[in-house]
């Protein structure tokens, strides 16, 4: 329920539109609905300006459909990531207006598109095996109204690749930047040195799975390099808290004036 919802109710209950004990109903889903393997945060919306995400891994397909169900039911807009294709299904066949989103694992369900947010992000990623990572950080940014630019498959291995992407990176408000490896990507994104130099609001460094093991060693030392590290913002797996922090960051400049 966001702020509209709310007051929309609550004219209808002072003008008699709408019995006390109906929106009293209602009112039991605030702040959170007991499921009993699950508490649902429907209060969020309201806090933060977009409803809980359902983390899919670690859960039956039949929680996650519940879940899903009960936010549905709120007439909340539905994010699902980590989602395996048997979950996937189990939520079309009870909802057939969910979109499954394979190449990031995730599910959408748009009840009310979101407002559009100005420019746009680009999600940068180093390695095709990246690209899962990537398209998770591409489709939660879309839910929650970012255009989004996609640049695939330009490591530091072979940086002419990169440099061919200059002015979508340069026109950007913001970068998503995956890199499994060493991670080095994102230091050479954020550099002030030519030919970058970029004029983005914020780089998110994000730090995929298949680094597991070397990240305290290799990759955290390798993204500290970066000449504009006070910009940079490192994140680790689900990509989907690399979109909610740009997102935040939105909210926080227009409260600002900014």
């Amino acid at each position: 329920m966001d702020e509209t919802k709310l007051r929309a109710l609550l004219g209808a209950v002072a003008s008699g539109e709408v019995d006390i004990d109906v929106a009293v109903e209602r009112f039991k889903g605030l702040p959170f609905e007991d499921l009993g393997f699950a508490k649902i945060d429907h209060h969020r919306m309201l806090r933060r300006g977009f409803p809980e995400t359902v983390f899919c891994q670690g859960k039956t397909p039949d929680q996650v459909v519940e879940i899903v169900g009960r936010l549905r039911a709120h007439g909340d807009n539905v994010l699902a990531t980590r989602c395996a294709p048997e979950a996937a299904k189990a939520i079309q066949q009870a909802h057939p207006e969910a979109v499954y989103h394979a190449a990031a694992r995730a599910v959408t369900i748009t009840v009310k598109p979101p407002e559009t947010a100005p420019g746009f992000v680009a999600v940068v990623c180093a390695g095709t095996g990246d690209i899962p990572v990537a398209e998770e950080a591409c489709v939660a940014a879309q839910s929650i109204g970012s255009r989004v630019e996609r640049v695939y498959d330009v490591g530091v291995a072979g940086l002419h690749r990169l440099l061919g992407q200059t002015e979508t990176l340069q026109q950007a408000n913001a970068l998503v930047v995956c890199a499994g490896m060493e991670g080095a990507l994102a230091s050479v994104v954020s550099s002030e040195e030519p030919p970058y130099g970029l004029a983005v609001d914020v780089v998110v460094a994000v730090l995929a799975t298949v680094v597991t093991g070397l990240i305290d060693y290799y990759v955290l030392r390798a993204v500290e390099i970066g000449g504009t590290i006070a910009f940079v913002i490192m994140v680790l797996e689900p990509l989907f808290g690399a979109a909610i922090f740009l997102w935040l960051l939105r909210v926080i400049k227009r409260r600002r004036g900014k």
